[in-house]
């Protein structure tokens, strides 16, 4: 069976949509086939990425690895059992559909709270969840008192992550492996940032998670969108030469899959 990675955080601009194309790229160009699935059904900031990667290298005459993107299908409402959700019969169908051929599906998830959203995070393998170096986004993991030292208790979404984990539990399957990505990391450190990383190593340990560096704020992952492309594919479009922070960038990326230790994967980028 296909392993299934989550990307999921319930508030948006935290970089799930760049992770996620990161990973599902890097995966791919690691010779592994990757299905993709966007359950953000307004935006679908990871299927416009992707539409724009095969328009682009079309346009550009070139052939690079690319996951394969799979809209979920349609249902017709008089199929649907009694009580049955259309949404849940959707999903499930897309990932029956990519398991036949996927090493990995990577499922990118919306930065709110949906029907969707929860139960594919039943389906993680791997569950990563991108996070804005602050305490405003750390507040959706757990809640501290005023000067940021004590953690009070779970939030709102470590406690869908932590029925997941039930749910999965009751149905017999492994358990989620569950990584914190805290992203667009700033260069100074600061009291806050310091705190911050008391906070979130705590709270590791309380509800059972692994911490992850991400990507720090760059320029390049905004100018990278309109053509589709990611970090990995800079030099079979023509640049010759990685700048510093292009190199950086790479390094981050590189850390991360070695982080997620995912099955059968030998970094070699």
């Amino acid at each position: 069976m296909a392993h299934i990675i989550i990307v999921g955080n319930e508030k948006g601009g935290a970089g799930k949509s760049t992770v996620s194309m990161h990973v599902a790229t890097a995966l791919a160009r690691m010779g592994k086939h990757v299905g993709v699935l966007d359950l953000d059904l307004r935006q679908k900031t990871v299927a416009r990425y992707l539409e724009n990667r095969v328009k682009f290298l079309k346009d550009a005459g070139l052939e690079l690895p690319t996951p394969e993107y799979l809209a979920l299908p349609d249902v017709d409402p008089a199929t649907l059992a009694s009580g049955e959700n259309a949404n849940d019969r959707r999903l499930a169908m897309a990932v029956a559909e990519l398991e036949q051929r996927s090493d990995f599906i990577v499922i990118d998830c919306p930065g709110s709270h949906t029907r969707l959203a929860q139960v594919a995070h039943t389906l993680a393998d791997t569950l990563i969840t991108p996070m804005n170096d602050s305490f405003v986004d750390f507040d959706l993991l757990a809640h501290v008192d005023t000067d940021g030292e004590k953690i009070l208790g779970p939030s709102v979404y470590s406690e869908m992550v932590w029925n997941a984990r039930q749910m999965r539990a009751q149905a017999g399957l492994p358990p989620i492996d569950w990584v914190v990505l805290r992203n667009r990391l700033g260069a100074q450190q600061m009291v806050n940032k310091l705190k911050l990383e008391k906070a979130i190593v705590k709270l590791a340990k309380r509800i059972g998670f692994r911490v992850s560096p991400g990507f720090s704020e760059r320029v390049i992952f905004r100018e990278l969108f309109p053509r589709g492309l990611t970090l990995l594919d800079l030099r079979d479009t023509g640049v010759k030469q990685l700048n510093i922070s292009n190199v950086a960038a790479r390094q981050e990326l590189r850390e991360l899959i070695k982080t997620l230790e995912l099955p059968g994967i030998e970094i070699n980028f």
